[in-house]
């Protein structure tokens, strides 16, 4: 619906304002527009018309100039947007605490926008995959910098699926069938599904029928639905939609589980002021499932503890990257 890469930013944490307050604002004053809360039921023609101002008033609000006391951050679309929404929003306002900052999500429709939003000083903080990290790093010539990942991260993994009759149990059986990778930027949506499959001698594109499918869940429900064959996501999703009884395991199965790797983290620009970076991973580490607030959040984040990172973990996605010709 919205143009690719168009972003919008949305709810500001900090504000004092509800999030009904600033939806009924619709454009604030510095023209942004306030859609991150939009009801599920609005009509098309609605969200058309103000994705249309969006649009006319985006060279408004790229023309504001940061304001120190505010926070900017976004968030690859690994999942669906009203998703994202609903993870940070805790977050957010934990952020605002501690940073002393407004907090202000800027949501994007793709992964290559949030990327750019960080290269070009649109935002000031973005969680990534290890994949977009490696992107946005190459992109900037190394002025962004992973601070913190989930314990998760260390030895994250993909899972690949299928609907529990059909006849693929192996790589082997996926030649000529229809198979769903998430986005093309994706670490453990495609790019390290994509490299072990090409190290057991499989070539997607010319060995399956491939298609995109823009995200995680997106990918687990194409498969339940029969739209295609066989897909690949990253394991932390694929058990969140079972857990939650979005996907039922007795229709849809795991058939391979990838080797563990590196992959989600909170980048930074390199730029940011010193204090304010050890602030805000101080934060990050300091979430405890002890005390109410920090288990909603790392509950949201699908985290048992945040941890420091640093680019060099990255490097293998890089080279897993070139391998699989997605990256020179």
């Amino acid at each position: 619906m919205f143009e690719s890469g168009i972003s919008f930013p949305a709810y500001r944490f900090g504000t004092g304002l509800s999030v009904w307050q600033q939806y009924n604002s619709y454009i604030n004053p510095t023209g942004e527009i306030l859609m991150k809360f939009l009801p599920s039921k609005t009509p098309a023609c609605l969200i058309n018309i103000l994705a249309g101002v969006g649009l006319a008033l985006s060279a408004i609000g790229a023309a504001h100039a940061a304001d120190d006391n505010m926070l900017r951050v976004t968030a690859i679309p690994d999942e669906s947007p009203t998703e994202l929404q609903r993870k940070f929003e805790p977050l957010g306002d934990y952020l605002a605490e501690k940073t002393g900052k407004e907090i202000s999500f800027v949501p994007v429709t793709d992964y290559s926008a949030a990327v750019e939003a960080l290269v070009n000083d649109k935002v000031d903080m973005a969680w990534f995959g290890g994949f977009t990290f490696v992107q946005a790093n190459l992109r900037s010539g190394g002025e962004v910098e992973p601070i913190i990942q989930r314990a998760e991260d260390e030895v994250f993994t993909s899972v690949f699926i299928t609907s529990a009759g059909s006849n693929i149990e192996s790589f082997a059986d996926l030649k000529d069938k229809t198979f769903s990778f998430g986005s093309p930027s994706s670490t453990s949506g495609h790019l390290m599904p994509r490299s072990f499959l090409l190290k057991d001698g499989i070539d997607p594109d010319k060995d399956m029928r491939v298609s995109f499918s823009g995200a995680h869940d997106a990918t687990a429900f194409a498969v339940a639905g029969g739209k295609v064959d066989a897909g690949a996501l990253n394991a932390s999703v694929w058990k969140k939609l079972v857990d939650t009884n979005k996907i039922d395991p007795d229709k849809v199965n795991v058939f391979y589980t990838t080797p563990p790797y590196y992959d989600y983290n909170w980048t930074v620009r390199s730029d940011m002021n010193a204090d304010l970076k050890s602030t805000i991973s101080d934060a990050f580490v300091s979430l405890s499932a002890d005390d109410e607030q920090g288990k909603t959040i790392l509950d949201l984040q699908r985290a048992s503890a945040f941890i420091p990172t640093s680019a060099e973990n990255y490097n293998d996605i890089e080279t897993a990257a070139k391998s699989a010709g997605l990256i020179k």
